[in-house]
């Protein structure tokens, strides 16, 4: 599931030297460091010149444009050098940054009296004072209100010298306001040789089980079986219970992969999420024997995580910097275990980032793609665009075309917020699915019938009504959005090629201009028609013990799309790579079902029963129970063709089909 980001003064599509150089001081301005919120209304004065700073001076690489075409040639299925890919000494060799630029970067920084005290081969970090960092880049840091808080801004763009330009990519830390990605989602049986486990002794103990859900039913067996008798009608007739939750086989129904036989085997599909519960592997293999699930193989699932964890408390008022650990747990838990049950052969590498914050997700990012840890890529997390720091557009787009250039795809919940207007008060799409190097994926509500075979598919987009009082009636009938796949048109990105002949351009002029639009492809998120997961929850009586709930979001879809490219690269016998183009490729084809809100007639309404426990647990508090529409997201519909909310549709067998030789 995911949540925010910010507007960006340059438009993308230059993951390399900033600017252009401005006379009379022959500085190159560095794009995305003068925050839009540090607006002068808001300005509160000059910060105190003997501060401290630090900051990240991120590293352009020797080629960008040079990255760039390659990366564009080895993912476009028309060009000479598709599936030509590097390995990933030879795109070290070629494109990244050289040590001269290091050394420039490194002496220039110096010679403004910052220190440098640490780095890697992608970034240095510097630091140094306010009246340091302004001297070095060229700009005046104020102190600014932004709601509750006061942060240090530029302002105006940061700059750094012109010959510098061709070295520097990007800078980070002379804006303090936190820059974090949200997550979407919230006797054990051992396998007798447990998964392997590669985790490094963390600085900072993680917290035990997160607080406990459970579901409370009643359940429909499958999507329409149970009318919810004894409450009122909605659309002419008495709705349906929603369903307990499906299963790895029904969604290998559903996506055709059961048809093929593909399993995943030979194809590793990496996990990133921030923090590591200390379940998960225990919790994946309880559930994988629970559902009839192959065991996990010697080394089938292992875990790459850093020396430390930091931010692990919760966000509060005084402190929004806390990622809150503990709730990243069932997003870990849903990621690899919807994997699992899609592509239950795949090799699964979980990696595990220090914290939710941008450079923390970057680092785990750039573990995966130095090392090449895997050629798949599933991030169930991300931002809104207008709450995402632009200055990072840059180094997440490099990293993405690096990947590309080796074979790599990286996938991309769009968000659960619909087009993001009812939780940050503006139409905007997430990052980084927005980037164009990234599959974004979008969501669905599935319905399966008795013998789990696909039925339909809307957008995912839900409303909500209450039961009144007396039961009579069903409150503010439909009831308010609450939840929704993630998308619409970026306000930063242009739009890329492979959307240029299947995106409708309404959507894309949307912003003005011709821009992204997101998302690529779909596939189940709606909870009420979600996933069954196993984790391990602390109850209200402070027991901790493994159960099963429902649950869902685009950070469902992520995974299961994730594992779907698994099962297709399986077939194809290589690397899919950058998958857009090929995805694009295959739009109004059966690879894919083209989803709509009404896919039984623009006059049939689709809706479900839910009951839920009113503490979250168990019946001691009584029920609540709601009528949720379907295929109702926010502002985005799913219609005949491209939309964007579930993008080219969902996958059939036919896709993966298409890949076999």
């Amino acid at each position: 599931m995911v949540a925010a980001a910010a507007v960006p003064l340059l438009a993308l599509g230059l993951a390399g030297p900033v600017g252009a150089a401005t006379e009379p001081h022959h500085r190159v301005v560095v794009p995305g460091t003068h925050p839009a919120w540090a607006l002068p209304s808001a300005d509160l004065g000059p910060v105190r010149t003997s501060a401290p700073v630090t900051v990240r001076v991120y590293l352009a690489g020797r080629d960008a444009a040079g990255l760039d075409s390659f990366a564009r040639d080895v993912s476009d299925p028309h060009s000479d050098q598709y599936r030509h890919y590097l390995t990933p000494q030879q795109v070290q060799e070629r494109f990244a940054p050289s040590p001269e630029q290091t050394a420039k970067v490194r002496t220039w920084l110096a010679s403004n009296g910052l220190t440098v005290s640490g780095g890697t081969d992608h970034y240095l970090v510097a630091e140094g004072t306010v009246e340091q960092a302004q001297q070095a880049f060229d700009v005046q840091l104020h102190s600014y209100r932004r709601g509750a808080h006061t942060y240090q801004a530029p302002d105006a763009e940061a700059s750094v010298p012109a010959d510098l330009a061709s070295s520097v990519l990007a800078v980070y830390g002379l804006n303090t306001a936190p820059h974090q990605v949200h997550h979407g989602a919230g006797a054990t049986h051992q396998p007798a040789k447990p998964p392997a486990h590669n985790r490094a002794v963390p600085g900072d103990t993680l917290p035990g089980p997160a607080p406990a859900f459970v579901n409370s039913g009643p359940f429909s067996p499958y999507f329409g079986a149970t009318p919810a008798t004894g409450t009122p009608a909605a659309y002419g007739k008495v709705q349906p219970y929603v369903i307990k939750g499906y299963d790895g086989a029904q969604l290998r129904s559903a996506y055709g992969a059961a048809a093929t036989g593909l399993t995943g085997k030979g194809v590793t599909v990496a996990v990133i999420d921030a923090y590591d519960s200390p379940t998960l592997d225990a919790d994946a293999a309880q559930y994988a024997a629970a559902h009839g699930d192959a065991p996990y193989a010697l080394g089938q699932l292992r875990h790459d995580d850093p020396a430390e964890w930091t931010h692990t408390q919760d966000p509060t008022d005084a402190d929004p910097t806390g990622c809150g650990a503990q709730g990243w747990y069932g997003e870990q838990t849903l990621d690899v275990e919807a994997v699992h049950a899609v592509a239950p052969e795949a090799g699964i590498q979980y990696v595990g980032a220090a914290s939710c914050q941008d450079p923390d997700m970057i680092d785990a990012l750039r573990r995966v793609v130095d090392g090449h840890l895997a050629d798949i890529v599933s991030n169930s997390w991300g931002e809104a665009e207008g709450g995402s720091d632009p200055a990072l557009d840059p180094v997440y787009e490099e990293i993405f075309r690096c990947g590309a250039a080796q074979g790599m795809g990286f996938y991309f919940s769009s968000g659960d917020d619909g087009d993001d207007l009812a939780s940050t008060g503006k139409k905007q799409t997430d990052m980084p699915a927005s980037l164009d190097y990234v599959t974004a994926v979008g969501g669905t509500s599935l319905g399966l019938d008795k013998n789990d075979k696909y039925v339909f598919e809307t957008g995912w987009g839900t409303l909500k009504a209450p039961l009144s009082v007396d039961r009579a009636s069903w409150v503010n009938f439909p009831g308010p959005f609450t939840s929704g796949a993630g998308g619409g048109t970026s306000a930063r990105v242009k739009q890329p090629w492979y959307q240029r002949k299947v995106v409708p351009k309404a959507l894309a002029q949307a912003n003005g201009g011709r821009n992204r639009v997101v998302p690529d492809l779909a596939a189940v998120a709606d909870p009420n028609t979600g996933f069954l997961v196993g984790q391990t929850q602390e109850f209200p009586d402070k027991s901790t013990r493994y159960s099963e709930y429902r649950i869902g979001g685009t950070s469902l879809a992520a995974p299961v799309i994730s594992a779907i490219q698994a099962l297709a690269q399986q077939a194809a016998g290589a690397p899919l790579g950058f998958a857009n183009p090929a995805i694009y490729a295959r739009s109004n084809t059966s690879a894919f079902h083209d989803v709509t809100d009404h896919p039984f007639g623009p006059n049939v309404e689709l809706a479900e029963v839910r009951v839920d426990f009113a503490n979250g647990t168990d019946d001691k508090d009584g029920f609540l129970t709601s009528l949720r529409s379907l295929g109702k997201d926010s502002s985005l519909h799913a219609v005949a063709g491209y939309d964007d909310v579930t993008g080219v549709g969902s996958p059939t067998a036919d896709y993966l089909k298409s890949y076999l030789p």
